[in-house]
């Protein structure tokens, strides 16, 4: 999580914003027992203000599909065989456009890049709260006992011999035992180089790549022409559309919500494509007037970024089995924790939390109780 304040006294999340699962999310009680203001009104999304653009017959009748396209999936998951989520699409409906763009917030990719087992093996609530002063800034102060060590990338792990060597930017260090959580794209590019090799880590980390989901914050100098915690989509006729969330909190911004190709695309146009792109939308769904109302304040570029190198994971068609994969532990000795790992609450913030705490378990038991290895 990442909580900026692109405005003071305007704080807003340029990573993970919700806590999903709310009612069995491990991390709510941590953060409200930290004096933070948890928020348990509805999520925007459940409440459309487009109805000039996105009439109530046409809402009802998009969440009838939906729901139609997520019993399919579930009755396939049910055989057991992994396919391509989108094979489930029906043909020629409608609104396959629009559950695609779905897709494209939910998981980071669309339809035909997930998993129908692993689409199914994500336990969703249905409950959704929000952090006031920003989840990120809830995270960080649960984080603040801790002293990390910055820009210090490991650069191989040598577990040929104990104790294991780590070679890093700022020289080597040995340990009895070694929890790895980075991002997906980290094991598969093999930006980390492991002595012995660990293949079996390589490719299940590339059948789970990060999807893209990506933010643009927009000011309102008028915000009282919007409705409070309104919701708009840009298009409902297209998958390359952005989710809006009008006036969170009563907030005077607009938090436009990209995801998969487009995201990329937009990400790979350079600095202000994103914030373009949702004025134009907004300006085509609310009139050509809100472009003289409205700042950019922050974007994001999550696949660009080094250290991310994209968002949260979903699985490939077929490759649902990689997160047990890579969860594994290898000689007793290295872990793995991080979202990707998780095998129900995968692409959360409380997710990659709880793998964090079983990778940890497994390390101290293994310290505590050291074998031989074979």
């Amino acid at each position: 999580g990442w909580t900026i304040e692109p405005r003071p006294g305007l704080p807003v999340d340029a990573g993970c914003e919700w806590l999903h699962s709310a009612r069995r999310n491990v991390l709510a009680p941590l953060i409200e027992g930290e004096g933070f203001v948890v928020d348990r009104t509805p999520a925007h999304w459940r409440r459309r203000s487009d109805r000039l653009s996105f009439s109530a017959a046409d809402q009802r009748a998009f969440g009838e599909a939906y729901s139609a396209f997520e019993a399919r999936l579930e009755r396939a998951a049910a055989t057991g065989v992994d396919r391509v989520a989108a094979d489930f699409l029906e043909p020629d409906c409608r609104w396959n456009p629009l559950i695609d763009a779905v897709s494209s917030w939910y998981n980071g990719a669309e339809f035909d890049r997930v998993s129908t087992l692993d689409y199914a093996a994500y336990d969703d609530g249905q409950v959704n709260w929000r952090v006031r002063e920003g989840y990120g800034a809830a995270i960080a102060t649960l984080a603040s006992p801790l002293e990390p060590v910055l820009d210090c990338p490991v650069e191989v792990i040598d577990h040929s011999a104990a104790p294991i060597r780590l070679v890093t930017a700022r020289g080597a260090l040995t340990a009895g035992a070694v929890i790895v959580t980075v991002p997906t794209p980290v094991l598969a590019g093999e930006h980390i180089r492991f002595t012995p090799a660990l293949p079996k880590k390589v490719a299940a980390a590339a059948g789970l790549p990060l999807g893209i989901a990506d933010k643009a914050f927009l000011a309102l100098s008028e915000p009282h022409a919007l409705p409070i915690e309104g919701h708009l989509f840009g298009r409902t006729d297209s998958t390359a559309t952005a989710s809006y969330h009008l006036r969170p909190f009563g907030l005077p911004y607009i938090e436009a919500y990209f995801g998969g190709r487009l995201a990329a695309d937009l990400e790979g146009e350079g600095a202000g494509a994103l914030a373009a792109f949702a004025i134009d939308q907004l300006c085509a769904a609310l009139g050509s007037e809100i472009r003289q109302t409205v700042t950019v304040l922050a974007e994001t570029a999550w696949k660009a970024d080094p250290w991310a190198l994209g968002s949260y994971s979903h699985a490939l068609p077929g490759h649902a089995g990689d997160r047990a994969i890579l969860a594994a532990s290898v000689d007793g000795r290295l872990f793995f924790a991080g979202e990707a790992t998780h095998p129900s609450f995968f692409s959360t913030a409380h997710g990659a939390w709880e793998s964090g705490l079983r990778a940890a378990e497994e390390a101290l038991g293994a310290l505590a109780s050291p074998t031989p290895r074979s």
